[in-house]
């Protein structure tokens, strides 16, 4: 049974995200948020810290954020609805457990792409970023993760024209045109899936609570062999949605 619908792929290849409840079930985000309480609770944040600050736990160190993700009907489900692959994984062995610290009167002035490194050879590409809100994200400005809906589409023709070797060039920031960014809202368990390709970044929290969410990178099987094609081409791990694009 697929938990995306067609009207839901249709949005994300336009909007290149969405945002879906109840693929995570209240037992599994009660024990996932117990879980990031514990790291933090193991290092905090250091006094008069604001904004962004984050922890990158591996299997070994935080197994309950990495076992509930192949739940039947959950977030590998949904990110094998949208890709049209089976077999998705957690990129680079890592979940991140990010927090948004108030008051951080922030605004963030463009987005960027994930996994640029000064240096390195092979970008730390991946297909799709997957975020389970740990608590109520409905307004705007309480920590919320901004978005530029429609970049993945402008940041392909970027990379096509260019070359993916414009990925190192650009340093993460490709100089694209911009549409106006739109702040992703939701509430305690809602899921946020995203292109890999869609311009985000951190925005301001002046909600006067810390914004907590995890994240993770997701791949489709074989990515490591066609991350430039990936760069140049939004839906060449998306087979789900390739003839949606051509429609």
């Amino acid at each position: 049974m697929r938990i995306v619908t067609r009207a839901q792929l249709r949005a994300f290849a336009g909007r290149g995200y969405l945002v879906l409840p109840g693929l995570v079930t209240p037992a599994d985000l009660d024990r996932a948020a117990a879980e990031a309480d514990r790291l933090i609770a193991a290092a905090p944040p250091a006094d008069g810290r604001v904004g962004h600050h984050f922890y990158w736990p591996g299997p070994a160190e935080a197994p309950m954020l990495f076992d509930f993700l192949a739940r039947r009907g959950g977030i590998l489900d949904a990110a094998a609805d949208l890709t049209g692959h089976t077999g998705i994984e957690v990129a680079f062995g890592q979940a991140q457990v990010a927090l948004n610290i108030s008051p951080y009167p922030h605004r963030p002035g463009r987005p960027h792409i994930d996994g640029y490194r000064a240096g390195q050879a092979v970008p730390g590409t991946f297909t799709l970023l997957a975020g389970l809100l740990l608590n109520d994200q409905t307004t705007s400005d309480g920590g919320n993760l901004w978005v530029w809906p429609g970049t993945h589409h402008r940041h392909a023709a970027f990379f096509a024209a260019r070359g993916a070797g414009a990925f190192a060039d650009a340093g993460g920031y490709p100089d694209i045109e911009l549409p106006p960014p739109v702040q992703i809202r939701g509430r305690r368990g809602d899921v946020l899936l995203a292109h890999y390709l869609l311009g985000h970044n951190i925005g301001g929290n002046q909600s006067g609570r810390t914004r907590r969410a995890l994240y993770w990178r997701l791949r489709a099987p074989g990515h490591a062999g066609r991350w430039a094609e990936c760069l140049t081409d939004p839906w060449h791990e998306y087979a789900s949605i390739h003839p949606l694009s051509q429609a």
